[in-house]
Parts: structure tokens; C-alpha cells; sequence
């Protein structure tokens, strides 16, 4: 079993998950379903998992660490099936162990099915009260889900004729109690089904196979099996596929829909070669330097970007600025987005383990460097420490994204407020902190300009502090204030590798992905 956790200095926003669901008969779906979490590994590093259905019986495999620790030949082996769902996960408030990977199993009345969700509710403790559910009941909010789809079939179970559609039937009971993010991805014995949430905060998309279909989080998870990409999944529909076919049902109350997918899809979180709102990723990054160079030029010798997400803003800054764009940072491909250290000394080294200046770029030169984000700032000053070593004349630091001054509800990890760097300082004294020679962030209306969407509805509230979805008050006061214990990881546990029709442990009140 691998082990994956946090890493306290690292500066950049966090994702929840990536989901994907595969209706192919005939076909390898587990291998299918491999090679699309695969293409959405960088959603989720902590736990990876699928369920497959052979018509009869649902079979789970998940463990902690990365798709390819997860998953062989022999694992792949026992997941027989025309159909099924998987998840790579990285969690948000809730705990990093095996109980809460993905995807989330249920046996009740005579049915199986299985959950994968990419998000966060915001009334998790609500409505785990009004199911009268004790506390150390239910582990995470996508385990709550789970419950609450349980409870309708088994409460309905002999009130209906057995037709099949008893998942279907609870989602649409369920579905509308639900507030927050939430993509999902579930499965019975016999159908797929994709979930949105009425405000759309986190991606889905429908794909077509030769003979099926796919829904996945992004359309690189599409591509890699040879799937054509139909349309986005829209904010508040759900999609069942089945041998018949893909119907669209809209559970929600139309005004609860208002499209706000979150901002930083495009900005940090998405492939590059992901399309969101029939949009190029890597097109609107560049094209967000291209608009930071528009507003705050710099005399500089030499534009680089901060790997990975940095380097089409930079190339479009270069471009616009008429100044050479040079590589002055190599990343180590193989360190991922998280680092495990016993003490912050060992952990200051993890910034030289993902990045090491190249000299012959920044000696004696004045530098402009773009980057993303600056979420925590750590990761940002200890990059800065490395180019004055390595020589740099001059560091002008511009950002791709405005202040990033408040924290996310809805699935993306930023920690407190109080742990925000913009939120606490002003743009002098960031300078200041960072040690660089002048720093400017892209605005929100050129942000939203950069994207080429007209915009089509965004959720900007880590930058603007303005939610879409109401924030309950003992949520706002946990996320708002300082939590001594945030950075405590619990012992993971250590599972077997397959488990067919398992049902889990589990904890009230925590955030999953």
C-alpha cells in the first residue's frame, strides 16, 4: 500500500477527485476504465478505484496511491463487466485512508450500486440529522450520499415492482436535498448514471464509444480510449445509460440552476488539452498571459513559466511583450503534487525536489516569471530564494489569476482563511514576503475574458468572496478560523485488495472528493 498525504508547503490549490463511468459491452472496461482515471491522475494522487458490473454482481477494487500502485493485470483480471465506474481521489476536509477511497458501495434490498464523486456538500451535518444518523455513522459526504440512495430503495422496495430503475428512482428523490458540488458517477447492475449539480461546479462530460458510451470528468479521459465527445453533462441534469440507450432527466427545481463552474478549471486544475464551456484550456492560458502582459508589462531579459500550469501563461506573456520566453526551471516528472516529511526542514527540501533553476537562463538577467497562483506562498518564496542563488538580476512575479483571498466550499482544499496570503497582506507586503522586485495579478474581468466563454457562468468566490450556494454557518466558522488540528493525518488502514458487496465503517460530518 502506498502512502499519500498533504503537503503543508505546498502553494498550489488542491482538487477533489476525477470520475469516470464506462457502458461498453463487449469491451475491457476495467482496462477502459484504468486507462481514463489514468488521463485524470492529475485530479487525485491519494486513492484510486473502480467497480465493474457483469449483470449480476458489482465488484469493487480501491486502495490508496496512484492509478498505476492501485491497479496490474492481476486486479484488472478480477473485474469482470460491461459496465462500470471509477474515481482517482484527493480529499478535502475529510480524512486520507482507505475506508473513505472511491468508489463508495451499497447492498440494499436485493440491489447493488456504487458511487464515485468529484465535489463537496455544504449541508453534510443537516442532513445527516435529518436521516437520523448518529455520529461515527457515516465517513465522508459522498458515503452520506450513498446512505440516503440506500435508505429510499430499501424504503420503496416493496412498494414498486422490480423494474430495474430503483437507483434511478432514489436519485430523483435524493438528488434534490443535496447542496453544494457534486459530479457523480454511479452504477447498478445494469445502467451508468452522471449527476451535475445545479450550479455545475465541477466538470462532466458525455463521450460515444464504437458500441457504448463514457462520462468522465474531463474530455483527455474521453480521447485516451477513443471515445468522441458529445457535450458537457449540464448544471443540474441527470444522464442514465443503459442497453437502451442515454436519457436525460432534470431532477432540479429550475431555480435552483445557475451555471458557476469553478474558475481555476480553467486556471490551474484542467488538462491543457481539455475543452470546458467548448473551450481550449491551453488557448485561454495563453491567452491569460497574453492579457497580464496587456496589464502590467515589465522591462525585463527573459519571460519563464513556473512548471506546469504556468508555461502557456508565460509563452502568451512573451509573445505579447515581444520578449524571449526561455525555460529556467526544470520539474522532476516524477514527484507529484504531494511530498511527505517529518519536519519543516526535510520539507523546505521538497521545492529543490520538484524544481531546480537553470543557471545559464538566470544569471545576470532581469526575470519575469508567471505562475498560476499564490494560494499559501511557501512554495512561491522558496522558488524565489532558489533564483536569487542561481543569480537573477531582477524577479518580476506575475500571477495568471487574481488574489487568491478566500477559501473554497465546494471541493477544492485551501485551508483556512487565515492561511491565505492575499487575504492577510497587501500587494506591497506580499512583495515584501516574496522578496521580488514587483508583483501584479491578472484582474477577475480579464481572467473571465481569457476563458472565450462570453461568460458562461463561473464560480470566482476564492477570489471575490462572493458563494453561490449559501454557506452554512458552522461550516463558514470551521473553514474561517484557525483549526489547530488541520494537518494531523489519521492512520490509514490497510485493506484487502477485492471486495465484492462491502460495506464500510465510517464518520459524520467529513468532506470527501
Amino acid at each position: 500500500m502506498a502512502e499519500y498525504g498533504n503537503n503543508l508547503d505546498d502553494d498550489s490549490p488542491r482538487e477533489a477527485c476525477g470520475v469516470v463511468g464506462i457502458y461498453a459491452p463487449g469491451q475491457a472496461v476495467a482496462h477502459m476504465s484504468y486507462l481514463s482515471l489514468y488521463a485524470l491522475q492529475h485530479r487525485g494522487q491519494e486513492s484510486a478505484g473502480i467497480a465493474t458490473s457483469d449483470g449480476d454482481t458489482i465488484t469493487v477494487v480501491k486502495d490508496m496511491g496512484l492509478v498505476s500502485n492501485v491497479f496490474n493485470d492481476r486486479t484488472l483480471a478480477g473485474l469482470d463487466g460491461h459496465l462500470g465506474i471509477g474515481q482517482t481521489r484527493y480529499s478535502t476536509t475529510g480524512s486520507s485512508s482507505w475506508r473513505n477511497a472511491q468508489p463508495v458501495y451499497r447492498g440494499v434490498a436485493q440491489r447493488e450500486f456504487a458511487l464515485g464523486h468529484n465535489g463537496n456538500l455544504t449541508n453534510t451535518e443537516d442532513l445527516a440529522h435529518v436521516a437520523g444518523m448518529l455520529p461515527g455513522t457515516v465517513t465522508s459526504d459522498s458515503d452520506l450520499v450513498a446512505e440516503l440512495i440506500g435508505q429510499r430503495i430499501s424504503q420503496t422496495s416493496n412498494q414498486e415492482s422490480s423494474d430495474g430503475r430503483e437507483l434511478e428512482r432514489a436519485l430523483i428523490q435524493v438528488l434534490p436535498k443535496l447542496e453544494g458540488a457534486f459530479s457523480f458517477v454511479l452504477m447498478d447492475e445494469a445502467h451508468i448514471i452522471g449527476v451535475r449539480d445545479p450550479n455545475g461546479f465541477r466538470p462532466l462530460c458525455l463521450g460515444k464509444l464504437e458500441k457504448g458510451w463514457v462520462l468522465a470528468s474531463e474530455t483527455p479521459a474521453l480521447d485516451i480510449i477513443g471515445a468522441h465527445f458529445i457535450r458537457e453533462i449540464e448544471p443540474g441534469e441527470m444522464v442514465v445509460i443503459s442497453a437502451t440507450g442515454v436519457r436525460s432527466i432534470h431532477p432540479f427545481p429550475s431555480d435552483r440552476i445557475n451555471p458557476s463552474l469553478c474558475i481555476f478549471e480553467f486556471v490551474y486544475f484542467a488538462r491543457p488539452d481539455t475543452q470546458l464551456y467548448t473551450q481550449s484550456v491551453h488557448h485561454a492560458r495563453v491567452r491569460m498571459g497574453e492579457l497580464l502582459a496587456q496589464q502590467a508589462p515589465a522591462e525585463a531579459d527573459v519571460i519563464m513559466g513556473v512548471p506546469e500550469s504556468g508555461i502557456p501563461a508565460a509563452e502568451g506573456y512573451a509573445k505579447e511583450i515581444n520578449i524571449p520566453y526561455a525555460q529556467g526551471l526544470v520539474k522532476n516528472r516524477y514527484i507529484g503534487r504531494t511530498f511527505i516529511a517529518p519536519n519543516q526542514e526535510l520539507r523546505s527540501l521538497g521545492v529543490r525536489m520538484k524544481l531546480n533553476p537553470l543557471r545559464d537562463t538566470i544569471e545576470g538577467n532581469r526575470l519575469v516569471v508567471v505562475d498560476d497562483s499564490i494560494v499559501r506562498g511557501t512554495t512561491t518564496k522558496a522558488m524565489v530564494r532558489m533564483l536569487r542563488e542561481a543569480g537573477a538580476k531582477e524577479i518580476h512575479m506575475r500571477i495568471s489569476s487574481p488574489p487568491y483571498r478566500w477559501p473554497c466550499f465546494y471541493g477544492m482544499d485551501t485551508g483556512t482563511r487565515s492561511e491565505l496570503l492575499a487575504s492577510n497582506l497587501t500587494i506591497q507586503e506580499i512583495e515584501d514576503y516574496l522578496d521580488v522586485d514587483s508583483l501584479s495579478y491578472l484582474t477577475i474581468d480579464r481572467l473571465v475574458e481569457a476563458t472565450g466563454t462570453n461568460n458562461a457562468g463561473f464560480c470566482s468566490a476564492c477570489l471575490t468572496g462572493e458563494y453561490p450556494v449559501e454557506i452554512p454557518e458552522n461550516l463558514s466558522k470551521q473553514m474561517l478560523e484557525k483549526n489547530e488540528d488541520q494537518n494531523k493525518t489519521p492512520p490509514l488502514i490497510v485493506p484487502s485488495e477485492i471486495q465484492v458487496g462491502e460495506t464500510l465503517p465510517s464518520t459524520v460530518g467529513k468532506a470527501d472528493g
